[in-house]
C-alpha cells in the first residue's frame, strides 16, 4: 500500500500524472489522504499504546501525510464531501483491515452499525448539507 502513495506521490511532483481538471485533483490528494490514514491506523495498532517506537513513528507520520493531504482536497472538494468520503471509506477499509490483519471478530451487529454510519455520511454528501 505504502508503494501506491509513494508512487502517486512521486507521480504527482514529477509531472509524470497529469490532471487537467483542478477537481480530480482533489479526489487524487483525498484517496492519498485515506490511503494514509488506514496506513497510520494499523501503526497506532501496532504501537500497544505508544510503548513501540518505530510503530509510534509510523503512525505520526502517516497521520501528518493524511491532514496534509486532507487539507489539499478540500481546496478544491466541499468540506461535507470529502470528510463523508475519507470517514465512510476509511470506516470501511479500515473494518476489513482489523478483520484480517488483526483478526478482530465482526458480527452482524457491527456491520449493521458500519451500514448506518455509511448511510448517513451518503445522505448527508447529497443532500448538500453546508452549502
Amino acid at each position: 500500500m505504502t508503494e501506491w502513495v509513494f508512487i502517486i506521490i512521486s507521480g504527482l511532483a514529477t509531472g509524470w500524472i497529469k490532471i487537467t481538471e483542478e477537481k480530480s485533483m482533489g479526489y487524487i490528494f483525498l484517496l492519498v489522504a485515506i490511503f494514509s490514514e488506514l496506513l497510520g491506523t494499523s501503526f497506532l495498532k501496532a504501537s500497544v499504546g505508544f510503548s513501540v517506537l518505530l510503530p509510534t513513528i509510523g503512525a505520526l507520520i502517516s497521520y501528518l501525510v493524511c491532514f496534509y493531504f486532507l487539507a489539499m482536497s478540500m481546496k478544491t472538494v466541499n468540506l461535507n464531501v470529502a470528510y463523508a468520503i475519507w470517514c465512510g471509506i476509511g470506516m470501511v477499509l479500515t473494518t476489513i483491515i482489523a478483520a484480517l490483519l488483526w483478526q478482530e471478530p465482526i458480527n452482524p451487529a457491527s456491520v449493521l452499525g458500519i451500514g448506518l454510519i455509511l448511510a448517513g455520511t451518503v445522505i448527508l454528501s447529497m443532500s448538500g448539507a453546508g452549502h
